[in-house]
C-alpha cells in the first residue's frame, strides 16, 4: 500500500532539546490513524514536524506525492487567539487560502461553499458571530468547517475532541469518517482510548520513541500502555542538547 507520510529515524525537538527519537514507521495513505501516548510523549510535536513548523534535530519526514500545501491542520484550541475580532463567516473563509490567496476576492461561488461548510457543521445562523462569543464546542465547529474548504488529501488533527460536548464530538466524528470514506488520509492526536478503538482503525502510540503502530487492537494492549508509561517516566537518556544533525 502506497504511504502518505514516511518518517524515517526522526527526531524532534525544541532547542535541541530532542521530544521523539529515532522515528521510524510508515502512514499509509488513504488511513484512519490515533496518535496516542502519556503526556510529554510527543504526540502534538509529530503534527508539527509534519506541517514542517518544526525542523527536524535528525532523519526526516517524506510525503508520498504530495505538498505540504495539500495539509490541513487542526491545532489545539488554546493554540488559537479567541479574542482576535474575526467572525465565524471570515474564519471559516481562511480555508480557501490556497485557492485565493490571503487577498483574493470571495466570490459568490465561493460564499456557497462557505455557506454549506458552516451548514455542515451546524452552525447556520452564526455566520456574523465573533468568534470570542463561541463556546468551545461552536469554535471546534467552525475550526472543522474551515478544514472542509480545505479539500486536503491529508488532514491532521491535535485532540479535535478535547473539552467538547458528547454531541458535538459525534457530528465532528462524522466528518471525520467522511474523509476517510472520500480516501483522505487522517491522523488525530487522541486520549480517549473509547474514542479510538469505535473510530480509529490504526494506531501509533508514542512514549518520546515508537511504542507500537498497527490494528489498533493490536496497540492498545495493557502490555502496550504499561510500557509507554514506564518510557515516559524514565530519565531521557537523550535528554541533553543535540546538535542538528548529530548521532
Amino acid at each position: 500500500m502506497t504511504a502518505a507520510l514516511k518518517f524515517r529515524n526522526l527526531t524532534l525537538g525544541y532547542d535541541r532539546h530532542p521530544v521523539i527519537h529515532h522515528l521510524e514507521a510508515e502512514i499509509a495513505e488513504g488511513s484512519l490513524t490515533a496518535i496516542v501516548g502519556p503526556n510529554g510523549a510527543g504526540k502534538s510535536t509529530l503534527l508539527k514536524g509534519v506541517i514542517g513548523t518544526l525542523a527536524p534535530l535528525e532523519g526526516g519526514v517524506a510525503l508520498g506525492g504530495i505538498s505540504r500545501d495539500d495539509i490541513a491542520y487542526l491545532p489545539q484550541q488554546s493554540d488559537i487567539d479567541r479574542s482576535f475580532p474575526i467572525s465565524v463567516r471570515d474564519l471559516v473563509a481562511m480555508g480557501l487560502w490556497r485557492e485565493i490567496g490571503p487577498f483574493g476576492p470571495v466570490r459568490a461561488h465561493h460564499r456557497d461553499r462557505i455557506a454549506a461548510a458552516i451548514l455542515a457543521v451546524g452552525l447556520t445562523g452564526f455566520e456574523d458571530r465573533p468568534i470570542g462569543a463561541l463556546s468551545g464546542g461552536q469554535m471546534q465547529r467552525v475550526l472543522f468547517a474551515r478544514l472542509l474548504l480545505q479539500e486536503a488529501r491529508l488532514v491532521l488533527l491535535d485532540e479535535p475532541f478535547t473539552a467538547i460536548d458528547a454531541r458535538t464530538m459525534a457530528d465532528l466524528l462524522d466528518l471525520v469518517r467522511r474523509w476517510h470514506d472520500e480516501g483522505r488520509t487522517v491522523l488525530a492526536v487522541l486520549h480517549d482510548f473509547e474514542t479510538v478503538r469505535a473510530h480509529f482503525p490504526q494506531t501509533l502510540m508514542l512514549a518520546r520513541e515508537l511504542v507500537a503502530h498497527g490494528p489498533t487492537a493490536t496497540v492498545l494492549t495493557a502490555e502496550n500502555q504499561l510500557r509507554a508509561r514506564t518510557m515516559a517516566e524514565a530519565p531521557d537518556p537523550e535528554a541533553g542538547i543535540c546538535e542538528r544533525g548529530a548521532a
